[in-house]
C-alpha cells in the first residue's frame, strides 16, 4: 500500500498567526505584572481626580468603540484578502489581518496601563486587560476564515 503524501493541514498554517496573539496576550499579563511590583506603583504619577475621570471616561468610550471598530475593519480585510489582485499568498494576507486585529484590540489594554500609571487604581486597569483578552478571544486567527482565504484565491485563480 502506498501512503498518501502528507498535506499541510490549515491549522498548522495558522502558526505565525498564533504567535502573534501568543505575543500580544504576554504584553497584557506584562502590563499586569508590572502594575503589581513596587516598580509599577512607584512610576504611578497621579492627576487631579476631575482630570483622571475625564480621561477615564474617554478610554472607556473608546473601548467600547473600537470592539466593533475592529470588527468592521476584520471584515472588511477579509473580503479583501478574497478579491484582491496581487501575488500575496492567503496565509501571508490572513497574517496582516490578525496583526491589524491584534494592535487595535492591544490598545485597549494600553489603556489600563496608561490609567494606571496616572493614578488610577488596580480595578481599572483589570477592566481594560479583560476588555482586551475578550477581544483577542473573539478576534483570534479562525481555521474556517483562512479556508474561506484559500478558497477564494483558489477560485480567483482558475477563472484568470
Amino acid at each position: 500500500m502506498r501512503q498518501q503524501p502528507k498535506t499541510k493541514s490549515p491549522a498548522s498554517d495558522l502558526t505565525m498567526h498564533w504567535l502573534v496573539v501568543g505575543f500580544t496576550s504576554l504584553l497584557l499579563a506584562g502590563y499586569v505584572v508590572f502594575c503589581h511590583t513596587p516598580q509599577g506603583v512607584a512610576l504611578q504619577q497621579p492627576l487631579a481626580d476631575h482630570d483622571r475621570i475625564l480621561l477615564r471616561t474617554i478610554l472607556y468610550v473608546a473601548a467600547i468603540v473600537t470592539m466593533p471598530i475592529t470588527n468592521l475593519i476584520r471584515h472588511i480585510q477579509l473580503r479583501l484578502n478574497q478579491t484582491m489582485p496581487g501575488n500575496k499568498s492567503a496565509k501571508s494576507r490572513y497574517l496582516l489581518t490578525v496583526i491589524v486585529s491584534m494592535t487595535l484590540i492591544e490598545s485597549i489594554g494600553l489603556y489600563g496601563l496608561i490609567m494606571f500609571l496616572l493614578g488610577d487604581g488596580y480595578n481599572t486597569l483589570h477592566i481594560f486587560i479583560i476588555v482586551s483578552a475578550l477581544g483577542m478571544y473573539l478576534y483570534r486567527p479562525k481555521v474556517s476564515e483562512y479556508e474561506s482565504i484559500v478558497e477564494a484565491l483558489a477560485e480567483r485563480s482558475k477563472t484568470a
